[in-house]
């Protein structure tokens, strides 16, 4: 039965806190091996993770009474409640966080997943990974913790791997079947099916096919890195603005790719081609920003400011419009002057030239 919580029974709960008279071991005793320390050291931890856990579950409710409180009765802004949070030092993101935590919990226990006492079996991260799992998966480790085994967030992300892998359609039967008799590890399936997920059918059918001629291994970390490598390049294909023309076939430039055997290069080549545009653009606004901005000081300085006036001709280099950076350290063998200049705009259009002097 739980006791009703009176201020009067605060100070009595926090002068006996439960679970938490540790005896740790002394770093400095040779007697005890490294065996028996580190086992000691981990049950410690477990029992500060579980209680943590408690303690977030419990702040969150707390947080979640708060605010429903203040949405019956407060001004409709949650004025009174963002008090309450400044008051207790909580940021808004913790605090929501903190419901997040609790509405989990009691979903899952609402749900008939969890008994109260089974949270005590899960660490903290566990939990919480439980919580934003598919349901599928929250039954799978609902029945380990009910069982009594302790759950960590590597065997949350063990179950969650291989349900993910045993039930998608993009792994041929094949596969499946080294995996159910353990030839093949779930550890390798589920990058491999998260990866196929981000692509259209007509390449996850491609690799589909390349995994069921040659259902081993190395073909499946060898097929997950083209899926990885393919994601990135239709990824990065659309948004590079030099390459929306309608006379180039994206998918299969992709196809030819593949097949000479230079996926890889091609997809780190689009990369770089819309980090590139990207990098551009913010620099012509960043040039544009700081030119405005030494035009404002040139105008509002004059000859009783000259020591404003000399820092605005070092940055002359960067405010005109052939801008002029050193790489490197001028002792250097290696630096060297990058020159870009900036020309005027035709029709809206901004053109730039680049050349490196060494």
């Amino acid at each position: 039965m739980t006791a009703r919580l009176t201020p009067d029974a605060v100070p009595e709960m926090l002068e006996s806190p439960a679970d938490l008279n540790f005896q740790l071991p002394d770093p400095e005793d040779d007697q005890i091996s490294e065996g028996e320390f580190r086992q000691r050291i981990e049950t410690a931890w477990q029992v500060c993770d579980r209680f943590d856990l408690q303690t977030d579950i419990w702040r969150g409710r707390i947080l979640r009474a708060v605010r429903d409180r203040e949405k019956r009765g407060g001004d409709g802004r949650g004025t009174g409640f963002l008090n309450w949070l400044k008051d207790q030092e909580i940021t808004k993101s913790q605090a929501y966080s903190l419901i997040e935590l609790a509405d989990s919990a009691d979903t899952l226990l609402q749900e008939g997943l969890l008994e109260p006492e089974d949270v005590n079996q899960f660490s903290k991260r566990a939990f919480v990974e439980t919580a934003q799992a598919s349901p599928e998966v929250q039954q799978l480790v609902s029945d380990a913790a009910r069982r009594g085994d302790h759950i960590t967030r590597r065997e949350v992300r063990q179950v969650s791997d291989e349900w993910t892998a045993m039930s998608s359609d993009l792994l041929p039967t094949e596969v499946k079947e080294k995996a159910a008799n353990n030839t093949i590890p779930t550890r390798y399936l589920a990058p491999l099916v998260r990866e196929m997920e981000k692509l259209p059918p007509i390449h996850q059918n491609t690799l589909k096919t390349e995994v069921t001629l040659n259902p081993d291994l190395d073909t499946l970390k060898q097929v997950t890195a083209e899926a990885r490598y393919l994601a990135k390049y239709l990824e990065a294909a659309v948004q590079v603005q030099a390459l929306n023309h309608e006379g180039l076939d994206l998918e299969n430039a992709l196809e030819e790719a593949l097949r000479v055997g230079c996926l890889n290069a091609t997809a780190d080549m689009v990369n770089q081609a819309a980090q590139l545009e990207q990098t551009v653009a913010k620099l012509y606004n960043t040039w544009n920003r700081l030119t405005k901005l030494s035009e404002r000081v040139f105008v509002d300085s004059g000859a009783s400011t000259p020591h404003l006036r000399e820092l605005l001709a070092r940055l002359d280099p960067l405010t005109s419009t052939t801008l002029t950076v050193q790489i490197g350290d001028a002792d250097s063998p290696l630096a060297h002057t990058v020159r870009l200049k900036i020309l005027p705009a035709i029709d809206g259009v901004i053109d730039g030239v680049a050349a490196g002097i060494p």
